[in-house]
């Protein structure tokens, strides 16, 4: 097969992974700029392979090999292994500490930090708890949920007044959330402790489900202080990537 002929191949099932229902040949010639009976003998040696099956009145659609091979690609991703250099570059780009958690029960748990120099507190955290009402992992981990599923969560423990700006009970966190998903981040306003700022934001998988968050963080007491949008938008870009590279191919609007 001819360089031609495979970039034609491409061409054909990036099509067809686009369109609801499948195209029959002659849409396929169409869309694709090929004569009909060069489209018809790709397809057919598509679907020779598995790669294209047809349906019922002659469509098209992304055969099972394709779901197969992306299934076990997909399958194999590790999330610390894909987030650390996105996270990597974020801690350095912005100079402040990244962590990365993930959804245990009711509670935010670290699973990695990345902070511009090694220290003995980045690997002390690691499998620490946040709860899901005033941490930004938390929150953010908590835009992933459903009302219900986030009430059945919340309700296993109480609201405990950490600061003078922690949210008090659920009606104030599906507030706090709502805002939180419509700019694409979360924000802990030093709600779990007094002078510490966070910002964060979910990491989706294939499925769209949130399967983890990562947050960057400041004592708020720094003489030189980021600004709180302008990081909420760069943590919102680089869980965007991260999910990217873990097979999200949904509405990026999702992720800020």
């Amino acid at each position: 097969m001819t360089i031609q002929s495979l970039n034609r191949a491409f061409d054909i099932l990036e099509l067809l992974s686009r369109t609801p229902g499948g195209l029959g040949v002659t849409d396929v010639g169409i869309q694709t700029g090929l004569p009909k009976s060069t489209a018809f003998r790709i397809i057919s040696a598509l679907e020779y392979r598995g790669y294209v099956e047809r349906l019922d009145g002659d469509k098209y659609i992304p055969g099972p090999v394709i779901v197969d091979l992306c299934s076990q690609h997909l399958g194999s991703l590790d999330l610390k292994l894909e987030a650390r250099p996105i996270l990597t570059r974020l801690c350095q780009t912005t100079g402040q500490t990244v962590y990365l958690a993930v959804l245990r029960g009711n509670t935010a748990v670290y699973i990695d930090a990345f902070e511009t120099f090694e220290s003995l507190r980045k690997y002390a955290i690691i499998g620490q708890r946040r709860p899901l009402y005033c941490s930004g992992l938390g929150k953010a981990l908590a835009m992933g949920m459903a009302e219900p599923e986030l009430r059945e969560a919340v309700s296993r423990e109480p609201f405990v007044r950490h600061t003078d700006t922690t949210i008090a009970d659920v009606e104030g966190l599906l507030a706090d959330l709502a805002e939180s998903r419509r700019r694409g981040w979360a924000l802990d306003d030093r709600e779990l402790e007094p002078n510490i700022r966070c910002v964060a934001a979910p990491i989706r998988d294939f499925s769209s489900r949130v399967i983890a968050s990562v947050s960057a963080s400041w004592e708020d007491t720094a003489p030189s202080k980021p600004d709180v949008p302008v990081m909420g938008r760069a943590v919102a870009a680089a869980a965007r990537e991260v999910s990217v590279r873990l097979g999200f191919r949904g509405d990026l609007e999702l992720l800020g």
